[in-house]
């Protein structure tokens, strides 16, 4: 049985931290960095992310982990669910642009995440649209 209540409390205290920062590969308030935050925060055990310093950094980051996408990264990290399934605290991923797609927390009907038109606002709520907003879902 999964207690909503603490996986709330849980992901309002993640998204506390990063809401309101903008995005930054030096600062370490990325989509993965996120995504770790939540991780821990939820009794995971993620390893470390290394210093990035740029999307190019980033690049070679991932490939360090032996993929050369972050949906394989995740996949090796964390069980795969329908998007369907996910309850407050889960991590999805969105499309995002030519480089990277977006790693984000569900929230109950909504997600939030850094998205490319307010990157300078830090996380906003993205209310998922389309079809098939969803690429893939890991259970926390």
């Amino acid at each position: 049985m999964v207690d909503l209540e603490a996986r709330r409390v849980a992901t309002e205290a993640v998204v506390a931290r990063f809401r309101g920062r903008p995005f930054s590969w030096t600062g370490r308030r990325t989509c993965v960095h996120l995504a770790r935050a939540q991780m821990r925060a939820l009794g995971h055990r993620p390893p470390a992310v290394p210093d990035m310093r740029s999307a190019a950094s980033a690049v070679r980051a991932l490939k360090a982990t032996g993929h050369d996408r972050l949906i394989d990264l995740f996949d090796s990290l964390l069980p795969r669910i329908a998007p369907a399934a996910m309850v407050i605290g889960d991590l999805a991923l969105m499309a995002g642009d030519a480089l990277f797609d977006a790693i984000v927390v569900s929230a109950g009907g909504k997600v939030i995440g850094y998205h490319g038109d307010a990157l300078q606002r830090g996380l906003v709520n993205i209310e998922p649209i389309g079809p098939r907003p969803f690429i893939a879902a890991w259970r926390l």
